[in-house]
């Protein structure tokens, strides 16, 4: 079962296109619980209630060898039929990319990962490789100051596009193992409607609903592609810290089920 294969079929147990992102930021968990202990309570209380879950990896990184022991552990307990997302951005020269894809994609085993295509082709194309990971191109950013560059108008063909729409052209071109989908943030509505239209078939990564300020109604409605799926809708900060205190587990739960159920509300307009 290949990543998109297991995606679905998470969406469809558990009528979900929430994503969770588990970003544990010790300054923000309770006092006195560990990063894996934090993390296992928010997965025992939302895994009934998400089709995947997202780690980015920087807050691992950031606590060295704890940190790294404790994406491990959190790696073995999420459920297996629940598919997992390297959010790590990464992307370098063909050598040094080749290793991050054995790093996440085999050591970890993680399902997916997020890369940047700033380098071009042969940095992307050792991820590409992993026929049966899902491969996510940064596209639209959700922050501010991704308009700095991928909003610039290049030279393309034989007339000027936005960079956004570009690397959207180029992914698509890269797909040829069906195993490429695009990032896109719900703080640019208009970008990602523009990008559907384009592509209706490829899977979009949505971060930016929640904290970010990103408008859940637009994401589902600019993001389905033409089946009624296709997009999958992540959460972090409004799901793992909807409380600091020692309820902040059935507090996830309780913002994990509440996103999600407008999430349906939302596909059922």
């Amino acid at each position: 079962m290949n990543f998109f294969q297991k995606l679905e079929s998470a969406q469809k147990e558990n009528r979900s296109l929430l994503c969770v992102g588990l970003d544990p930021d010790p300054a923000r968990i309770p006092q006195g619980l560990g990063i894996f202990d934090f993390n296992r309570a928010i997965i025992e209380a939302t895994s009934d209630l998400v089709c995947a879950y997202k780690p980015n990896l920087a807050f691992y990184e950031a606590l060295g060898d704890e940190g790294q022991d404790a994406l491990k552990r959190t790696l073995e307990h999420i459920p297996s039929r629940i598919p997992v997302i390297a959010d790590g951005k990464r992307g370098d020269i063909g050598n040094t990319s080749r290793a991050y894809a054995r790093a996440f994609l085999d050591n970890l085993g993680f399902d997916a990962i997020t890369v940047n295509p700033y380098l071009g082709f042969d940095s992307v194309e050792p991820f590409l490789e992993y026929r049966d990971k899902g491969i996510f191109i940064l596209c639209r950013t959700s922050n501010p100051g991704s308009a700095d560059f991928q909003s610039l108008r290049c030279h393309y063909g034989r007339g000027y596009r936005p960079l956004f729409e570009i690397v959207a052209q180029k992914a698509s071109q890269w797909n040829t193992r069906g195993n490429v989908g695009l990032v896109i943030g719900a703080t640019y509505p208009e970008e990602l409607r523009l990008i559907r239209e384009s592509h209706p078939e490829m899977t979009i990564l949505i971060p930016g609903i929640g904290a970010q300020g990103g408008d859940l109604g637009l994401a589902v409605r600019y993001g389905l592609n033409p089946r009624g799926s296709g997009i999958i809708l992540n959460s972090s900060r409004q799901v793992i810290y909807a409380s600091s205190g020692k309820d902040f587990a059935t507090a996830a739960r309780k913002a994990a089920s509440s996103l999600r159920d407008q999430i349906n509300q939302h596909l059922a307009r």
